[in-house]
């Protein structure tokens, strides 16, 4: 089994290999009084409305089968992708680029002996599914768009499949035994205790709160607040070095969580999807944020930093524009300012990681904190 390795793209390099998870690690629990299964968030459908960026993004990034292209990872797809176009889709109630989407994803991903997705495509290989591992925050998302497009257009197989999804990865990917709360591990093979001595490792960017607030719509049986609950928390234990930010990899096999041996102890790719996630089920305290406002709120505005957690230094820089949404959504969480001019319209020309995020974003403001977007 190789570990994985540090990947230069928000999708993680997985293990080569996937194997079964034994039942008695990860298993449903009965919801908990305050979670009885039903939805905490508000719907996603039609919170993108007629947008335009929804339009430009169609035309940029998704091909006429329905395959989310990556255009700064030598054009592969991933199981990723596919869940954000889904849910772009769904927001921008768009049932025919969905449909195609899922499509896709179906006759490519779902590929493996379960009912997860392989987590990468690669239109110049062959085959081009190389690892059948899966990465579980596609799962999280290709469920979550599922479940929306179930509620949003009365589809009962969207629902099904939608429920299959979530209950596989919650009984192969979540442990709920954990001493810290349930956590959630970045795929089937290659991040548990039995596959690393430094393991479980977890990535706090597949920790996607608001899919865990509606997920129960689907799949009752699981406790979805104790997981919003372990990934604040893992978040409150996971600020490190001077500038109290995360690391992508981290290792929860002590009590005291440290970042993950073998990987650049980096704030990166990933984790900028944190403070997104957050801000768009509205958890988490003011404090929670600060961390993430200090470093985007004092430094250069038109781009983020990767940061170096052991002594808080810039190692790189994200310079797309689309990358500054994450900033001003922060703000406008934590204190209402409203989002410039500048970032209420995706700008053309990005590659498709940016260019999601801003959309995500734009989406999460304006399902969440609308006054942002008053002038």
């Amino acid at each position: 089994m190789q570990s994985p390795q540090p990947a230069q793209n928000p999708e993680v390099a997985q293990a080569q290999e996937a194997t079964p998870v034994p039942p008695a690690i990860a298993v449903p629990t009965q919801p908990s009084p305050e979670a009885p299964g039903r939805a905490a968030g508000p719907a996603l459908a039609g919170s993108l409305g007629d947008d335009a960026g929804w339009r430009a993004y169609r035309a940029r990034f998704v091909t006429e089968k329905g395959r989310v292209v990556d255009t700064a990872n030598g054009l592969i797809s991933h199981s990723e992708g596919q869940g954000y176009g889904l849910l772009l889709a769904v927001a921008a109630k768009d049932r025919a680029t969905f449909d195609r989407i899922w499509g896709w994803t179906r006759a490519n991903l779902m590929v493996r002996s379960d009912e997860l997705m392989a987590w990468r495509w690669a239109p110049d290989q062959r085959p081009a599914v190389a690892d059948m591992n899966n990465a579980t925050d596609g799962d999280i998302l290709v469920a979550w768009a599922l479940t929306e497009a179930a509620e949003a257009w009365g589809e009962p197989s969207y629902r099904t499949a939608a429920r299959r999804i979530a209950v596989e990865f919650g009984r192969k990917t979540i442990l709920f035994r954990a001493a810290p709360g349930p956590l959630v591990l970045p795929a089937v093979a290659g991040f548990a205790a039995r596959d690393r001595a430094d393991g479980p490792l977890v990535n706090l960017s597949y920790w996607v709160f608001p899919a865990f607030q509606r997920l129960g719509i689907v799949a009752p049986e699981y406790d979805w607040a104790s997981i919003i609950r372990s990934g604040v928390e893992v978040l409150r234990q996971s600020r490190f070095g001077p500038s109290a930010l995360p690391t992508e990899w981290i290792s929860a096999k002590d009590d005291a969580l440290r970042p993950a041996d073998g990987f650049p102890p980096l704030f990166s790719y990933n984790a900028i999807r944190i403070p997104l996630y957050l801000a768009w089920a509205g958890v988490g305290r003011p404090a929670d944020y600060a961390p993430f406002r200090t470093l985007w709120g004092g430094i250069d505005r038109e781009r983020l930093p990767i940061v170096d957690t052991r002594d808080g230094r810039p190692v790189e820089w994200l310079s797309e524009p689309g990358y500054t949404a994450l900033p001003a959504l922060v703000a406008c969480a934590q204190d209402g300012t409203a989002v410039p001019e500048s970032l209420r319209t995706v700008q053309d020309g990005q590659n498709y990681y940016p260019a999601t995020l801003h959309l995500l974003a734009l989406v999460a403001v304006r399902m969440r904190y609308p006054s942002c977007l008053r002038s």
